[in-house]
């Protein structure tokens, strides 16, 4: 019989598991991952939205606008976007409403994108654009009225971390909302969107971005990120309460909505 482990056994064994994170399907050093998904991103930060029309048959936009209805923005309102640097839900934000949004972005190739979109469209909207970590995010404690992130938590190397921050910058009474690539809850459908995944998306990003592999990536991130109830209960524990989540397109992606209370 063997006695109960040392407790600085058992701390050099928690170091030694969170030196590690996922990449994918590869097991990276955490250090690495965050220049990792900088260099996905830097790589098809010019064709990013338009592949998201080709590889969702322009879909997503259905799934942005259920986004921002549930948002439901009000003139005035400070919403905080992270990883939003494309600039796409800022300006669905504003669509709807003379709100504010700043837009954090960890790749600054993707926030030079949203600026240039703006620009070119002749737009004047009141977005600031921050290049900075949804883990650390460089806010003030109850600032914000609402936070978003759409596709992009799954990329954050410590998930829980970035969901303690979004707790932290919202007011009491502040929404919280990420849209996110989920489960598929349809039989059948599973097995066809994974062969559509993994057999048609790294060859339709070739082909558009020149990035196979970045594509091959999204794949696999997807199928790393927690089922909808094992993410809700994430964010549960990052002290958001009246969490609630819905289904997109069959659980291809879903709403999780929460409150900082």
């Amino acid at each position: 019989m063997t006695g109960p482990r040392p407790k600085h056994h058992q701390r050099a064994a928690e170091n030694a598991a969170s030196s590690t994170t996922h990449f994918g399907f590869r097991t990276v050093a955490t250090t690495d991952k965050t220049s990792l998904v900088k260099g996905v991103f830097d790589s098809v930060a010019r064709r990013y939205d338009l592949m998201n029309d080709l590889m969702s048959g322009g879909i997503h936009r259905l799934w942005k606008t259920a986004m921002i209805d549930w948002l439901n923005p009000r003139p005035r309102t400070k919403v905080l976007d992270v990883g939003g640097g494309t600039g796409d839900i800022a300006l669905r934000i504003l669509d709807r409403a003379a709100a504010s949004v700043a837009v954090v972005d960890i790749n600054r190739e993707m926030l030079t994108v949203g600026r240039d979109r703006v620009t070119e469209s002749g737009r004047h909207a009141d977005i600031a654009w921050i290049c900075g970590n949804a883990e650390k995010l460089p806010f003030a404690d109850a600032s914000m009225d609402a936070y978003t992130i759409a596709f992009c938590i799954r990329n954050v190397t410590h998930i829980p971390d970035a969901l303690r921050e979004a707790r932290r910058v919202l007011k009491p009474g502040g929404h919280f909302l990420c849209l996110e690539f989920s489960r598929v809850a349809i039989p059948t459908l599973d097995h066809l969107y994974d062969a559509y995944s993994f057999r048609v998306l790294p060859a339709l990003g070739q082909a558009i971005t020149g990035d196979g592999d970045a594509y091959r990536y999204l794949a696999e991130s997807i199928r790393r990120f927690p089922s909808q109830d094992a993410f809700a209960g994430m964010i549960g524990e990052a002290g958001l309460t009246l969490v609630k989540y819905r289904n997109l397109s069959g659980g291809i992606a879903a709403l999780h909505s929460a409150w900082r209370t």
